[in-house]
This record gives C-alpha cells, structure tokens and sequence, in this order.
C-alpha cells in the first residue's frame, strides 16, 4: 500500500499525496460544509475535528495543525484528518487512513495520536515505517449518554467558569495533562497553554463549583456540535470526592447541554477502570474502544 508523496512534501500546508487514483490535499477556504457535512455522518467520532472546523474554519493558527481531505477517483470525500500537535483521523477507508499516515510522518510537530482503536493502530502500521517511537500508549473507552437523565439533586453554585478562574483551571489541566500523558503541559508551553485555557472560557465551554476559593468540580466542553457534546478534564476536588459532589455535577451538566437528537460522550483512560462505574450511574454506557499514542518527542 504504497503512497507518493508529491513535491513540497517538507511543509505541512502544502503536501499533498496520491494513492491509487486517491488524492490527499489541504483542506481549502470554503470547503468547510462539505467536510461537515461528511463529519456529520459520525458525529460520536468526528465531535472534536467538526468542533474545531466550525470555530475556526479550514486554516487557522488556532488547529495547531494543518487539515487534509482524501478524495477517491469520484471526488468523494473518504476521509477528513487534523495532522499536527494532535493529529486526528476520521476515515472511512484503510487507504485514506495509510496516505494521512504518509503525511503526518513528515510533520515536526506531532505530540499524538487519538481516535478508535482501530483506526490509530491502521495509521500507527504505516506512520511508525519512518522509525517514530511511542512514548506512552494509553487505551481507553468511549462512554455515551443518550438517555433522559434520572433525577438529581442540583448543585446551585455550578456554573460557567470566568476569566478570573483561569488559573484554579490552568492547574486542574495541567495536572491532568500531566497524569494522563506523562508531560507537563505547562513546562512545555505555559504561555500558549493559558491562552487557549482563556479561550475555551470565552467560548463558554467550561463549568466550575468553587466554594471557598477551591475549585469542587470542573469539566470542560472540548467538543459541541449540533449532534454531540464531547466532555474532557472532569475532575473532583480530592477532599471533596466520595461525598456524590461529582455524580450530582455531572447529571446536572448533562441535562443542561443534552436534548433530542444531541448526546453527550466522554472518554476514560483504561488505567482508571473503575471510574467506569461512576459514569455507568452518572447515566452513561459503552460504546467503544479507543486509543491514545503520545510521541517521542516531548
């Protein structure tokens, strides 16, 4: 399975590759609703990229990577992918999966790798052909909730996070970042670090309880499209957990973003498989496997 990459190849915007009569391009200005359009099919797994094409559009320094589209010999879009310090695949073949590996191999700025398990090992068969190591391999489990939420006592103080929470939100994050990777988001790059964790706080995606000056529950709302709201970076004071604070939170949240025709889904690191239980009360079920590939380089 053979891909050419075509001249250029050295700069991300540009590269381009062919396989077969299949062609992998930059995604253009204007060519956003189509990509949608195609995301949509699959919203549980295309939440994250159709989120990040709808607040910013085809190129922005905000993706932090470059988008491609892989068209067959009709023109038909069979895979969308996001390659840069995230990359992300949403494909609906094996070969359009093996040209976004061929063109990802030759970005500098990778830090991983996510999506269904099945996918990421595809992408990961061709990409690693270059000599690229893992430095930590985490599989984890796609939760869903689809049902009417069961009744619950609310939490008054939960709300949306402001400007002047950043740093209770920079720390919970970097803390997590740190946890679940194994490298400190904030030593890598703090700055840029804090002015995404502003941004996400302007778009309105983040709920916070702070009683006392301490951050109680946070979560953050990484993924919102029409069809599918993606929830990331849930977390539970320590002194505060086993008091049914985080169950309540997170009902709450739930029935305030969910509503027909929108689930909410979240993932949970397989090292923590007994948090799953928590999420199955909370409302949510299985739904699938993922899987996560941090690179070398740190």
């Amino acid at each position: 399975m053979a891909v050419t990459l075509m001249k250029h190849e050295a700069s991300p915007g540009s590269a381009h590759a062919m396989l077969g009569d299949r062609t992998c391009n930059q995604l253009q200005p204007g060519e956003e609703p189509e990509a949608l359009r195609f995301l949509a099919e699959r919203p549980i797994h295309a939440v994250f990229l159709a989120t990040i094409l709808r607040d910013n559009g085809a190129v922005s320094p905000n993706n932090r990577g470059t988008f491609y589209v892989c068209r067959n010999g009709s023109k038909k879009i069979e895979g969308i992918a996001l390659i840069g310090h995230a990359t992300i695949v949403e494909a609906r073949t094996d070969h359009a999966v093996a040209a976004f590996a061929q063109l990802a191999a030759h970005s500098r700025h990778a830090h991983l790798i996510r999506g269904e398990r099945r996918t990421v090992e595809t992408f990961w068969k061709h990409y690693s052909e270059g000599g690229q190591q893992a430095r930590l391999v985490c599989r984890e489990m796609l939760f869903e909730k689809m049902e009417q939420t069961p009744p619950f006592e609310p939490v008054a103080e939960l709300r949306l996070a402001t400007l002047q929470e950043t740093e209770h939100v920079v720390a919970i994050n970097g803390l997590l970042a740190t946890q679940e990777g194994g490298s400190d988001p904030l030593e890598r790059d703090a700055e840029g670090f804090r002015a995404r964790t502003r941004r996400r706080i302007d778009q309105q995606r983040i709920w916070i309880w702070m009683r006392d000056g301490k951050a109680i529950f946070k979560a953050d709302i990484v993924g919102h499209t029409p069809e599918m709201i993606y929830l990331e970076g849930i977390h539970v004071h320590p002194d505060e957990r086993k008091k049914g604070y985080g169950k309540r939170c997170l009902l709450q949240l739930s029935s305030i973003l969910a509503r027909p025709g929108r689930s909410v889904c979240l993932t949970i690191n397989e090292r923590r498989a007994n948090a799953a239980a928590f999420y199955v009360r909370a409302g949510f079920d299985y739904h699938s496997e993922y899987l996560t590939i941090y690179l070398g380089q740190e």
